[in-house]
């Protein structure tokens, strides 16, 4: 992994600012940072500093936001979930051994890819309508 580059002096973050958070609260932002291969506290910086970059962001922009992001960590595990159960699929192909399960996981792949085109094509007219 390539290391990150040192900040010039002025760049340097010296402040730490603090907050509480409950366990669910917690868990979602760890969950967040660790899907964006990023630490908590990287990850909060960034979030904070584009929100605040862009105040005249509408509250309904922002829980639409939110929508998309929960979306998205819940097509990434299902899509998890299918291809765990395609390689298993796979191994026993390999190995000479029935698969009878390889129909349901096709079926859960497509099902999944509609998902995702369906997501999308809501995603671009939503953002169609408000740009």
């Amino acid at each position: 992994m390539k290391q990150r580059e040192r900040l010039r002096d002025d760049d340097k973050r010296t402040h730490q600012p603090s907050c509480r958070m409950n366990n669910r609260e917690y868990r979602l932002l760890a969950d967040g940072a660790a899907a964006c291969g990023m630490s908590i506290a990287a990850f909060l910086a960034r979030a904070g500093l584009n929100a605040a970059r862009d105040l005249d962001r509408t509250a309904a922009e922002v829980a639409g936001e939110r929508e998309v992001v929960s979306e998205l960590f819940a097509l990434r595990r299902h899509l998890g979930q299918i291809g765990n159960n395609l390689n298993q699929v796979a191994k026993a192909a390999n190995s000479g051994a029935d698969a009878p399960q390889a129909s349901a996981v096709l079926a859960a792949v497509h099902r999944a890819a509609r998902r995702v085109d369906a997501f999308t094509q809501q995603y671009l007219s939503n953002e169609n309508r408000s740009g």
